[in-house]
């Protein structure tokens, strides 16, 4: 597309006035200024001209985009390799991905056995996450009991509930010690079950007082 921008940028560089290129090229100063404007273009001779009179090649018009003129100067082969590149700059561009900060509990973990009791008292560490998550408690995941599904160095995402239903997992403390396991209500105590088989099953009395933080809604490694 013809750029009268660039042609008047061209033209005012070399300290032309409109009616000396004009002259040059035998058309009068208004149909010149009518290019420079963008009203009209430039037939292929006076393009041709107009180039050769501000020693530039036609293809310098062509658009206001330096790289449009730099890829029409590109020999057929130089050409595919600036269009490719050009794809790879705009998927990295079109993939990249919103981060979300998440407050997780430091030096609080759960999962593997036992961690820290989770108290009124804490500090917090950012990480980021690829989704927009709603939880009331993140903590860290540490060991294997929960593998498959839940991994080590994952972050537990927790909302702040009693007990819902037999199986779900959930985030407790008892004498000292925080889990995040699957949980099952007995006659005289509830049952920690992990997934990972080869770990065994915990037991507490209810006379341990066990207390239930709430359910695992969720969880994520966090995105470096």
């Amino acid at each position: 597309m013809f750029s009268g921008k660039r042609l008047k940028e061209r033209r005012t560089v070399l300290g032309y006035s409109q009616s000396q290129v004009a002259n040059y090229l035998g058309i009068n100063r208004a149909s010149y200024n009518q290019w420079e404007s963008e009203k009209t273009k430039p037939n292929q001779k006076n393009l041709a001209l107009v180039a050769d009179y501000l020693g530039v090649d036609k293809a310098y018009f062509e658009s206001e985009y330096p790289i449009v003129s730099t890829y029409l100067q590109l020999t057929q082969p130089n050409q595919q390799k600036l269009v490719d590149y050009a794809d790879l700059l705009l998927d990295a561009q079109n993939n990249i991905i919103e981060l979300f900060p998440v407050q997780v509990l430091d030096d609080i973990s759960l999962s593997a056995g036992s961690g820290e009791l989770i108290g009124d008292e804490y500090t917090t560490r950012e990480v980021f996450a690829d989704r927009d998550y709603s939880y009331d408690v993140a903590t860290w995941i540490k060991g294997n009991s929960m593998e498959p599904a839940y991994l080590n160095g994952e972050v537990a995402l927790i909302r702040e509930t009693g007990f819902d239903y037999d199986g779900a997992v959930y985030a407790l403390v008892c004498n000292g010690e925080s889990f995040i396991k699957k949980v099952y209500r007995e006659a005289t105590g509830i049952r920690l079950v992990s997934i990972n088989p080869t770990i065994p099953d915990r037991f507490f009395s209810y006379e341990e007082e066990p207390k239930i933080i709430g359910k695992v809604i969720g969880h994520f490694m966090p995105i470096e």
